[in-house]
């Protein structure tokens, strides 16, 4: 599939088919926590290079395989607010399908009433507020100049006053930023104005853009969810096992990991749940037909990309 993804689970949406029409790594942040790394095109500006046409038709053949996804999630690689087409892409998908079409979404653009006269066509919308002043949300997300804070604001809360569906609000909490009293508490403050069905709060678990956004233990952040209210929970924690093994994550799923870093196999099994024999099998394959390089250093062995290099790192050609 070019512009489909799935279905893959999803802790937040059970079974989720994802829609990505957005070129890799073009959105309006540049987030410190990306798992998919640096934005490559930081834009306010909504295009559609991708023809709705194209994708229904690919949502046609999807869904007349068995695998009946629980949600059809417009996400991916950039922001989906971004798509021009985004109204018209959604109104084509219900028109196909009784499935529930969920949006996630940075929430950057809101303020846009082109983007919530689209977004307002989902059955469900999550977007995102990470921080609770100005200064944390450049230093965190790091958006397009264009975009600020009281902006990014103002678009939630009137995504309330137009949306009258579900609005599940993300809060990513980073240990030393935002995971302190203090700064949860002005997130709080906003919640009022947003008035989120959910708040669902995560922390960094795969491998961020930048090395110094680090997780937050799961019992803080339990605190924290407390915080924030008795509509809040959390989505993740640190605690990676393999008791719900994502059996469905394919190759371009680990090639995806290894994208942003070097990784060992335990690294890729505990980023995207996978059991280790699992990654074993599709690993031997890319290593096989060259579309991963394996290497050393101080006795670990790591996957990357043929284009990665690691200082230290001899090649491990056993």
């Amino acid at each position: 599939m070019t512009y489909l993804f799935g279905p893959v689970p999803s802790r937040r949406l059970g079974c989720s088919l994802g829609v990505d029409v957005i070129p890799y790594k073009t959105c309006t942040y540049d987030c410190i926590y990306c798992q998919l790394g640096t934005t490559t095109h930081l834009t306010t500006e909504r295009s559609a290079d991708v023809p709705v046409g194209a994708v229904l038709d690919e949502l046609d053949e999807t869904l007349r395989s068995d695998r009946t996804p629980d949600y059809i999630t417009l996400a991916g690689s950039g922001e989906p607010t971004l798509y021009a087409e985004l109204g018209t892409l959604i109104a084509g998908i219900k028109a196909r399908t009784a499935i529930p079409v969920a949006v996630i979404t940075n929430g950057s653009l809101l303020w846009d009433t082109a983007v919530r006269a689209a977004v307002c066509q989902a059955d469900l919308v999550i977007p995102s507020l990470d921080a609770g002043d100005e200064t944390l949300f450049r230093c965190i997300n790091r958006p397009h100049p264009e975009i600020s804070y009281t902006r990014m604001l103002d678009g939630l809360a009137a995504l309330r006053t137009d949306y009258h569906g579900p609005i599940w609000l993300e809060v990513m909490l980073l240990a030393g930023m935002t995971a302190i009293a203090a700064e949860v508490e002005k997130i709080k403050g906003h919640l009022e104005r947003i008035k989120p069905d959910r708040v669902q709060v995560n922390t960094v678990v795969r491998p961020p853009a930048k090395d110094f956004a680090m997780p937050v233990p799961a019992d803080r952040l339990q605190v924290f969810s407390q915080q924030l209210g008795a509509y809040a929970d959390v989505i993740h924690d640190t605690q990676h096992a393999h008791d719900e093994p994502m059996a469905v994550a394919t190759r371009q799923d680990i090639i995806n990991l290894l994208k942003r870093r070097p990784c060992s196999l335990d690294d890729i099994a505990h980023g995207l749940n996978m059991h280790p024999n699992e990654v074993t099998k599709h690993l031997e394959f890319l290593h096989a037909h060259q579309c991963v390089t394996l290497a050393s250093c101080d006795g670990q062995r790591y996957y990357a990309m043929p284009q990665q290099s690691c200082t230290g790192m001899a090649t491990d050609t056993t």
